[in-house]
């Protein structure tokens, strides 16, 4: 997608101009797993015209392979952020209607080919939510990960301004049958399936552990998710969020916790798709499950202070916030 936002925290009726980047859920994730070393090949359709390109240079800048990307249509879907400060929310207009993507269908993707020789497939739930056409195209692609005995993780990312709980619950349910890691947030697991967290309240930072492994053991009861990730963030205010996140291993019920960080935000959007970035490359690098938590919430956490939508920070980096370096200091 396409990035439209003012300078700093101005408001939207306060800008005479907007600042452009590009970025969106899988997107991200692809630049994330490529700045960790991996072969990651993100997969859309986009215009052929200038702007269309120029979201094709953004990912190539950053080592995402483009080859699968579909070419076609009119326009990139855009969205505008309004970033809040103190008490005052960030705000997101989208203006995603007739995009490329949304108008793709499923012959535009032969994903047998796509697949071919793929160590892991990430979608999320905005994707489907674009239309029917982009559900059934999602759809198809998991069915094939299963076929082919590849790993599928998909990011729930409930977004209300899409669609609504029973469309996004009618549909996630048939895609989740074919998803192996869930990776979800408290509101995302209770508007697209019912299932919350109780004694949890994230308006006032009461969070409650137990609750949190009751709503990963259900989510895995229902799908058979091979493990579920949840993340915890307590917003204290726009700019100072307190985050962590827990791992349930559905094979055999246990469950870790990491560490807590205190963000002082300079950029929140994208935080969830740095999470699931680092969740990806800490299971394929065989990393337990204590340690892969550890690596994708300090990835995450790193995120946060990183002006756009991609996380720009390589693996030593967030190993070293995972093994405890967090003073900020001058690196010489």
């Amino acid at each position: 997608m396409l990035r439209l936002a003012p300078s700093g925290y101005l408001r939207f009726v306060q800008a005479d101009m907007l600042g452009a980047t590009y970025g969106g859920g899988e997107a991200n994730v692809a630049v994330s797993l490529a700045n960790y070393g991996h072969d990651a090949h993100f997969v859309t359709k986009l215009p052929t015209h200038e702007i269309g390109q120029a979201a094709v240079n953004s990912l190539r800048k950053f080592g995402v392979n483009t080859s699968d990307i579909v070419r076609g249509g009119e326009r990139v879907g855009i969205y505008f952020l309004e970033k809040g400060a103190s008490q005052r929310p960030s705000k997101v207009i989208y203006d995603r209607a007739g995009s490329a993507m949304a108008k793709a269908v499923r012959e535009d993707f032969d994903w047998d080919q796509i697949l071919d020789g793929a160590a892991w497939f990430h979608t999320t739930g905005i994707t489907p939510a674009l239309g029917d056409d982009a559900a059934s195209i999602t759809l198809e692609a998991v069915k094939k990960c299963r076929e082919k005995g590849i790993p599928v993780s998909i990011d729930l990312n409930y977004r209300n301004k899409l669609w609504s709980k029973e469309k996004a619950n009618e549909v996630m349910s048939e895609i989740c049958k074919y998803v192996d890691v869930c990776i979800a947030n408290e509101e995302d697991a209770k508007d697209v399936f019912g299932i919350e967290a109780e004694n949890t309240d994230i308006t006032s930072g009461e969070l409650n552990h137990d609750g949190y492994i009751d709503v990963a053991r259900k989510l895995h009861d229902q799908f058979g998710f091979d493990k579920v990730a949840i993340t915890l963030r307590e917003s204290i205010s726009a700019n100072r969020n307190l985050w962590s996140a827990m791992l349930y291993d559905g094979k055999n019920g246990s469950s870790v916790f990491s560490k807590k960080y205190d963000l002082n935000i300079v950029d929140r959007v994208g935080g969830g798709d740095s999470f699931g970035g680092g969740l990806i490359h800490a299971l394929l690098s065989k990393m337990d499950d204590q340690n892969a938590i550890e690596f994708a919430v300090a990835a995450s956490a790193l995120k946060h202070s990183i002006e756009g939508d991609y996380n720009l920070v390589s693996e030593e980096e967030v190993l070293k916030l995972a093994g405890g370096d967090a003073s900020g200091r001058v690196q010489r």
